[in-house]
């Protein structure tokens, strides 16, 4: 029998239209001849939905309306005997059963760890970082503490957890970081709720509009340099699937920065150069260090590790996304595309990496009884 792929999209977060995007391509990417798609719904409400991309979503090809069906049934997640359960709310029909889950929501309780924690607890295989490297990779300023722990090369950073504090600090950090600063969500992704600040006045706003979408704010320093994208995949314990890193893309933004609108919204937002035009060495020195920081940050599965290319030849890491956007035009699958590895092929590969995983952990004892 063909093994059931949930793939798990939309959630409670401010990426809930990009997670709806990758998701949609991946579910029409599903080799049917391995595994048999699912489009699982989870809607902002909080609400679980299952069907088919046909059934759930509406508007799919607007990125800027594209949303699940509201009238859909709901169901109810459950796990039972190393599966994922989606029992309906209403009728009799039988409950819908996951042999596998691809978990492609982008941000808060998705990308989290929260999510990831849930599938542990269900028992069931999933695709992706872990709790552990889920947690750090969203955690902007957790995950540069490691990165600069580990001699990571990262930009200059502070983080604040109240407004007051942030604004009190702006004198110390215009002078130490410089101007502009650029100002985020410390656990947020797509670029929501990021702002770059010249003034103490922009600042300040920068502040407030981070603070409506998390706790804690990241403030840093602008580095001003080529901004190159490396795709990882494989497992950290994996002597078949070990971490690899694909070629290097480059991102020229058309817009002031990188921002949502730039990523989503403008089919001309950026320019995407694949692979990215570097002297000699330069890729793999960009290989090594995203290899190194997937390792450091107990990442598994997948990453996009973005960087910055100074005009003194220096690498500065930005961050690791532990759960890439996956839309046909993203560049996590498009780095992938240009070393030899198809969509298709791809979200096959990280289903068998999130299997291989699940048998290894249930060699692991479970029950202690001391002599």
């Amino acid at each position: 029998m063909i093994p059931r792929l949930g793939i798990l999209c939309g959630g409670r977060s401010g990426e809930h239209e990009v997670s709806l995007r990758s998701a949609a391509g991946i579910y029409h990417a599903v080799d049917r001849s391995r595994f048999q798609p699912l489009l699982v719904g989870i809607t902002k409400e909080g609400s679980w939905q299952a069907g088919s991309a046909e059934d759930l979503l509406l508007e799919a090809h607007d990125p800027a309306k594209i949303r699940l069906r509201p009238e859909w049934p709901s169901v109810l997640p459950s796990g039972a005997q190393g599966r994922l359960e989606l029992r309906p709310q209403t009728g009799t029909e039988k409950a819908l059963v996951l042999d596998v889950v691809l978990p492609i929501i982008h941000g808060t309780d998705g990308e989290d760890g929260a999510l990831q924690g849930l599938l542990r607890m269900f028992g069931v295989p999933f695709v992706g970082a872990d709790v552990l490297g889920s947690s750090i990779g969203m955690d902007k300023d957790v995950m540069k503490r490691l990165m600069a722990y580990a001699d990571l090369p990262v930009a200059r950073f502070a983080a604040f957890t109240s407004a007051e504090d942030a604004h009190a600090a702006f004198p110390r950090l215009s002078q130490e970081l410089g101007l502009p600063l650029f100002v985020k969500p410390s656990a947020l992704g797509s670029s929501v709720g990021v702002s770059k600040a010249r003034t103490e006045a922009e600042f300040r706003e920068a502040v407030r509009a981070a603070l409506t979408f998390d706790e804690k704010v990241m403030v840093e320093a602008s580095v001003p340099g080529r901004e190159l994208e490396v795709s990882v995949l494989g497992n950290r314990h994996s002597r078949r699937w070990p971490p690899r890193a694909s070629r290097v893309g480059e991102i020229i933004p058309r817009h002031e920065f990188y921002s949502y609108a730039a990523k989503y919204l403008d089919d001309n937002g950026a320019e995407l150069k694949i692979p990215a035009s570097l002297a000699e060495g330069v890729e793999r020195r960009v290989q090594e260090l995203a290899l190194r920081a997937f390792h450091t940050l107990e990442c598994d599965g997948m990453a996009r590790v973005d960087f910055f290319f100074l005009p003194d030849g220096r690498l500065m890491l930005n961050e690791i996304n532990t759960l890439p956007g996956f839309t046909p035009i993203s560049m996590y699958p498009k780095l992938w595309e240009a070393s030899g590895v198809s969509y298709s092929a791809l979200v096959t590969q990280l289903v068998e990496l999130a299997l291989e995983r699940h048998e290894r952990r249930t060699r692991l004892l479970r029950d202690f009884h001391p002599a």
